[in-house]
């Protein structure tokens, strides 16, 4: 086991029928966990994208109009979710860097797992603090911890989704957090990890940004990463989380 951590993380192969990845900004999903929903994704899980925001802020390049960036960066997303296989694929559009914790941000998060009733939400971890998190991570991750608990399961909590649009109230099983402190789960992606280098490199924009070392590729940088997580579990590539499970 490894050597560097102080006990041994849960190895999940377990795959559910349908998933659902709430991230804050395109391309945070194929980061996050886009080597564990291609795995789940080959293996028959049904799995839905949630962007909270339209990306209209994340560039360096003064020659682009915030609406421009904005529509480019939802057809990065488009082509990365239909080359990975996501079914669904839902843009609340909240401006770059202003998501906030309102009523109306946690009812489109409800909406949506309502709608599409996943077993596994994966979103970023609010809770990190060992390094610099970008403030919308934060807010997409508190905001579908309290829609996955207690909002989307009560039906009187936004109880015109049940009147008026039909849409009944879901127990989510399980939230799987990526960029956690402290992992406690572990997840051989090596048969995933292709698609999301692949995926991930649809998303142009945004790939100068992503601080690769000089000589080496994005994938080169995943997949580094990735086997340095894999270390003594007896696969090559790994991602981890810190995961919650609903009691029954």
């Amino acid at each position: 086991m490894p050597s560097d951590r102080a006990r041994p993380l849960t190895i999940v192969s377990d795959v559910p029928d349908r998933a659902m990845v709430v991230f804050a900004h395109p391309d945070d999903a194929e980061i996050g966990s886009g080597g564990v929903v291609a795995r789940w994704i080959a293996a028959g899980c049904e799995v839905t994208y949630v962007l909270c925001t339209n990306g209209d802020a994340g560039t360096g390049d003064r020659s682009l109009t915030p609406e421009a960036l904005a529509r480019r960066r939802a057809e990065e997303q488009r082509a990365a979710a239909d080359f990975m296989g996501v079914k669904h694929v839902v843009m609340l559009g909240y401006p770059d860097g202003a998501l906030e914790e309102t009523r109306e941000f946690l009812g489109d998060v409800v909406r949506a797992i309502r709608r599409f009733r996943p077993h596994t939400v994966f979103v970023h971890d609010p809770y990190r603090i060992r390094n610099f998190q970008h403030r919308d991570h934060r807010k997409a991750g508190l905001v579908t911890t309290d829609a996955v608990y207690p909002y989307a399961r009560d039906h009187l909590h936004f109880p015109e989704h049940v009147t008026g649009e039909g849409l009944e109230p879901h127990r989510v099983r399980e939230l799987w957090y990526w960029g956690a402190d402290e992992p406690d789960t572990i997840v051989d992606v090596t048969d995933g990890i292709d698609r999301q280098v692949a995926a991930l490199i649809r998303h142009e924009s945004q790939v100068p940004g992503f601080n690769v070392p000089p000589g080496q590729t994005i994938g080169d940088r995943v997949r580094r990463n990735a086997a340095e997580l894999a270390k003594g579990y007896g696969f090559p590539y790994a991602a981890v989380f810190r995961r919650l499970v609903a009691r029954r």
